[in-house]
């Protein structure tokens, strides 16, 4: 298993009402396979991709009326130190570290704008085993109405470095593009930068919180949004074209938000980034 850098997005997972169909769900639109329920966790259920772990699905825990939602976890060397630094950046901690076995220690929390995220020490669970290809994670955004918030917060807590995208410069099939305020961050030892915060604007309903937008890769994006509406999902925003793929933003029937991207589809000239 890769070693994932303190910052860098190492899991995801997925409470459910209805696990089994949630494992219908994405075995169909992402091709996903799944391993046995761990009844010592929780029923909790890893999902596979050609053999390799690439996230998990869980029913919520006895109580929980919280709504289905993707949780997408970057990796600690020290989850209670983590949350410390949480903390003092006006974070808020929802589930303090917790060890979960020999596979790790967990830890959920809210950043200051709103957007829910997890904190992952691996022990012999690392994390993701293939990420960037169909089948499996290949990419994260905060969407947030406050970035004055958000940026300084993830900055302080994960030691990222940032870039803003040259606004002026965008490519791509969006009309608003030329507008957006969008970030990426970096951190030491990735290869890659590690996630994206986009300034949400006027086309989100005001009900809509803060949220962490987790890109799963497919073969096919068209395809990833007829399954997902014949399944009863919902199609939120396109397919359209980027010089980062073809995606699309989605719903499963239990509500949870996802987006699927197609990498190999790519159209326009990459951004700038300052």
């Amino acid at each position: 298993m890769a070693e994932f850098p303190e910052g860098a997005p190492c899991w995801v997972d997925a409470m459910f009402t209805d696990v089994e169909g949630a494992k219908e769900f994405y075995a169909d639109v992402l091709g996903w396979t799944f391993g046995e329920a761990s009844s010592e966790y929780g029923n909790y259920t890893q999902a596979y991709s050609d053999g390799k772990a690439v996230a998990a699905v869980v029913p919520p825990m006895p109580g929980g009326d919280a709504p289905s939602q993707w949780c997408l976890y970057f990796a600690s060397d020290d989850a209670a130190a983590t949350a410390e630094k949480i903390k003092a950046a006006g974070g808020t901690l929802m589930m303090e570290p917790m060890q979960v076995g020999t596979f790790g220690t967990m830890a959920i929390a809210k950043e200051p704008s709103g957007a829910v995220f997890g904190v992952w020490q691996p022990g012999e669970h690392k994390g993701f085993e293939k990420l960037g290809e169909a089948g499996s994670y290949a990419w994260a955004e905060v969407y947030t109405r406050e970035p004055e918030k958000a940026d300084p917060f993830l900055e302080r807590v994960f030691g990222y470095t940032s870039q803003r995208m040259d606004a002026g410069a965008a490519d791509c099939e969006d009309p608003g593009a030329a507008g957006m305020d969008f970030k990426i961050f970096n951190v030491a030892g990735a290869e890659r930068s590690v996630l994206g915060r986009m300034k949400m604007g006027g086309e989100f309903p005001p009900e809509v919180p803060s949220y962490v937008q987790v890109y799963f890769g497919v073969p096919d994006c068209d395809v990833a949004v007829e399954k997902t509406k014949a399944r009863g999902g919902q199609l939120y925003f396109g397919p359209m074209d980027s010089p980062f793929g073809r995606f699309a933003a989605l719903g499963d029937p239990q509500g949870a938000v996802f987006a699927v991207i197609d990498m190999d589809t790519r159209v326009g000239e990459m951004p700038k980034f300052e």
